[in-house]
Parts: C-alpha cells; sequence; structure tokens
C-alpha cells in the first residue's frame, strides 16, 4: 500500500532488464549506446516511482459521476526527451493525424479499455473510468515502453534491435494490465508472486491482440510482441506462450531464457527475483487451458483468470501454487465440474505446478 492509502504502483517495463543488459555490453555503439540509456532512463524512472510512494502522491482522478462505456484517451508527444508528459497532440475523440506512433497509441488504449469494459464490464484499469494518459517518442531511442504507475510511456526503439514499441497492441495491452492489477490483485513484484503480475499482464495482452483481431485460441500465435523486433534479430517476439524459451536465438540477444515447466524455474536474484523469466510457466499453464477449452480464449479461459486477478482472494505474495489453485477454484464455482475445471486442472499439471 501506498503511503496515502492507495495501491501500490510499480515500474514495470515490456523488456525485460537482462535483455539490456546483455545490449549494453555489446562492442558495438549502435546497439550498446542506447541499451544503457534505456538502462539509466528505467534506474531514474524505478526511483522517482519508490519515492513517489514513499511521499503518497495523489492518484490519477475518474471523471465524476458514474463512470462512462467510452475510455477518456489523451496522448502526450515528449520530443525525444525524457519529460513527462510533453505535449498534448491528440485527446478523445479526435481525428487521427499524420503521426502513426500517436494514432497507434490512441488505438491500443481504446482496445484495451474495450476488451476490459465489453468482457469483464470493467470500467478502464482502475474499474471506474480512470482516464488513460499515454506518451511517445519518450527520450533518443529508448529501448522499451512502461507503466510508471499513472500514465504509458512508449519509446522509439533504436532501429537495430527494437522497433517502435506503440507497434504490437498485445505491448500496450499488457502495459495497462500492469494498472489493472495495481488497483485489485496488487501483487508483490518479486519472486513467483512478481512472475505472475508479469505473466497476468502477458495473458490479458495477448488476450486483447486476439479480441482486436477476432481471433480464436486456435488462430493465436500466443506471441508478446510480435513486430517488436528489428530484422537483423533473429526471433519473432519477446516471448512466447506457446513455447517459452523459443521467442528468439540471436548472436545479440541471446537466447529466450524463459521455462515452461517448474522443472526448469530459474532460481537468481536480477530481474526482482527472475519476473520476466519464470512468468513463461504460468504463461504456458494458460495457453495450455485456453486451447484445451478452444473458442474465443478471453470468454472462458480470461474470465477465470480475471476472476481470480478481482476476486479479493490472490495475496500479494502469492505463489504459483496459490494462483493455480485459486483458478482450479474459479473454474468449479463459474462453470461446475465440467470441462472447464479439468481443463485447468491439466495445464497446471502438465507445467509442474501442483494445486491444493
Amino acid at each position: 500500500m501506498t503511503a496515502n492509502g492507495g495501491f501500490q504502483p510499480v515500474f514495470c517495463t515490456i523488456v525485460p532488464p537482462h535483455v539490456l543488459d546483455r545490449l549494453a555490453r555489446n562492442d558495438d555503439p549502435a546497439l550498446s549506446h542506447p541499451a544503457r540509456r534505456s538502462l539509466e532512463h528505467d534506474s531514474y524512472q524505478r526511483t522517482k516511482r519508490r519515492l513517489t510512494t514513499v511521499i503518497g502522491a495523489a492518484p490519477a482522478a475518474a471523471p465524476a459521476g458514474a463512470p462512462a462505456d467510452k475510455p477518456h484517451r489523451t496522448i502526450y508527444d515528449a520530443g525525444h526527451t525524457e519529460d513527462l508528459p510533453g505535449t498534448k497532440v491528440r485527446e478523445e475523440g479526435s481525428e487521427p493525424g499524420s503521426d502513426a506512433t500517436v494514432n497507434r497509441a490512441y488505438a491500443g488504449l481504446g482496445a484495451t479499455f474495450e476488451l476490459y469494459l465489453k468482457v469483464y464490464g470493467r470500467h478502464s484499469i482502475d474499474g471506474h473510468g480512470l482516464p488513460l494518459d499515454a506518451t511517445v517518442h519518450f527520450g533518443e531511442n529508448y529501448d522499451n515502453a512502461f507503466w510508471n504507475g499513472e500514465q504509458m510511456v512508449f519509446g522509439d526503439g533504436d532501429n537495430e534491435i527494437f522497433l517502435d514499441f506503440t507497434i504490437p497492441v498485445d505491448v500496450i495491452g499488457h502495459e495497462l494490465t500492469h494498472g489493472v492489477t495495481q488497483h485489485t490483485a496488487n501483487l508483490e513484484y518479486y519472486g513467483q508472486s512478481g512472475a505472475l503480475n508479469e505473466s497476468v499482464s502477458d495473458v490479458f495482452g495477448s488476450l486483447i491482440k486476439q479480441y482486436t483481431l477476432g481471433q480464436t485460441a486456435a488462430e493465436a500465435d500466443w506471441l508478446i510482441g510480435a513486430g517488436l523486433l528489428a530484422p537483423r534479430v533473429t526471433g519473432v517476439a519477446l516471448r512466447s506462450m506457446k513455447a517459452p524459451g523459443t521467442a528468439y536465438d540471436d548472436d545479440v540477444l541471446g537466447k529466450d531464457p524463459q521455462p515452461a515447466k517448474m522443472e526448469d524455474y530459474v532460481h537468481t536474484g536480477r530481474d526482482n527475483g527472475g519476473v520476466h523469466i519464470n512468468s513463461g510457466i504460468p504463461n504456458h499453464a494458460f495457453y495450455l487451458a485456453a486451447t484445451a477449452l478452444g473458442g474465443h480464449s478471453w470468454e472462458k479461459a480470461g474470465q477465470i483468470w480475471y476472476d481470480v486477478l478481482t476476486g479479493g482472494a490472490l495475496k500479494e505474495d502469492a505463489s504459483f501454487t496459490d494462483f493455480a489453485s485459486l483458478t482450479v477454484k474459479a473454474a468449479r464455482e463459474r462453470y461446475g465440474a465440467g470441462g472447464e475445471l479439468q481443463a485447468v486442472q491439466k495445464a497446471w499439471e502438465e507445467v509442474g505446478v501442483r494445486t491444493l
């Protein structure tokens, strides 16, 4: 909890620190310099987030009155500076302009709002119509996108390894879902609870993409960040929910380190205890459950995961077993002892996570 009694916001980036660390050590300055600057930006923003939490800054206010069934979006342009939020360039209801990055950010915020409202009856990320703000063109060749507890921020990438971070809609949905988690289960950003925090964002980021494209579980690619990697990179995305550990295998980036099963769980003190790495395990469990159920993943598997996230029983320091057990309970309560329950139980069994 924050000093003023609100939920604890965390600083969350889509590109894991271990990826930028590797790039920062590269001999080619075209690769290492943007990565180093990005790490410096992230360190500053992370420290700022902690200080703001201690001070207890008031969160952004939702519009007065009952929440509307439409988003309240504002897009800002940082002009390649690090000043937030930047200059306002588009607001709710205005027509698209000539800047494709602005238009993609606006559309991605809307797609996220639409899934949560139309599928789960949630009004914005806080459930009460919170305005959705985003800043584009942040920093010089900034290799990341993040949710800072108050707004979205997108870099343009270095065009060597990463392209514009507004390109994949699931990246936008992923980061905004950190806001949903912030206002619901408030999962601690370390160890297994931190990996669950990341996994929930990947799950709903993927669902937002699938919902936008009208895809079934069988049609979806189950990739996070497809389209983000530059042509020189040997890889297809940042992460794969279908096959964790296979998203990239590149001379510069190295090999995707995500495990798919508990027997390969990575014990590390880096990246808040490997939150971006070990999220592959619950990610794969969701993929297995969703594809076993078939149809549109947001309807049954997504509903079960949403029930757990917002149900009030998920502890801030939840383990994988805690989360898995709650999904089993949620499946039984919503659908009974049929195929839905069996699909969820089998999914966790396949990735080696026990349920109580």
